[in-house]
């Protein structure tokens, strides 16, 4: 555990109109590597705009993961980043929750097994890959199942379920 994350207090950085990241607590300007560097020894930060005080943490958080994923080995896959976009609207808090547990539950291994930065780690969590999104193809697959029978089971759709008399029959008798 280092000095910083012992100390919660919340670190201020204001970003400028000149797009440039000022540190508080430091007195000194920050890039969006040194904002990384926050998050990765588990410091406590807020970014706001420094005219309006409007919280911009999230959008700075993006813009490293961005950045990140323009570097190296990208996590998210073309496939994984459409999957993600067609969650937005009625999946979007079973996704958002499922992907905050999964994330948690691999910090909370890697701080439990103090592996952190090994080799070891890293190999092992590439061959848990396939097995990480067979198991989310799972949940996905249940979650839209139970999303869609309990739609059915309360009429939200206007339509009969699949199966049932009148089923593909259009409402209010305006046949094809």
């Amino acid at each position: 555990m280092t000095d910083n994350s012992r100390n919660n207090t919340l670190r201020l950085i204001k970003k400028y109109a000149n797009r440039r990241l000022y540190d508080t607590h430091t007195s000194s300007h920050l890039t969006l590597a040194d904002v990384r560097q926050l998050v990765i020894e588990n410091v406590p930060f807020q970014v706001v705009d420094a005219k309006s005080g409007e919280d911009l943490t999230r959008s700075i958080l993006l813009q490293i993961i961005q950045e990140a994923e323009s570097d190296g080995e990208p996590i998210f896959s073309i496939e994984m980043l459409t999957g993600i976009i067609r969650f937005y609207g009625p999946f979007q808090g079973i996704l958002g929750s499922y992907l905050d547990k999964s994330i948690q539950t691999v910090i909370d291994i890697q701080s439990q097994t103090g592996a952190q930065s090994s080799e070891a780690w890293s190999e092992f969590m590439h061959q848990q890959a396939p097995v990480m999104q067979d198991l989310m193809r799972q949940y996905v697959e249940q979650s839209k199942a139970l999303y869609l029978n309990t739609q059915n089971l309360f009429g939200l759709f206007g339509g009969v379920p699949p199966g049932q008399p009148g089923a593909g029959r259009k409402k209010n008798g305006d046949g094809e």
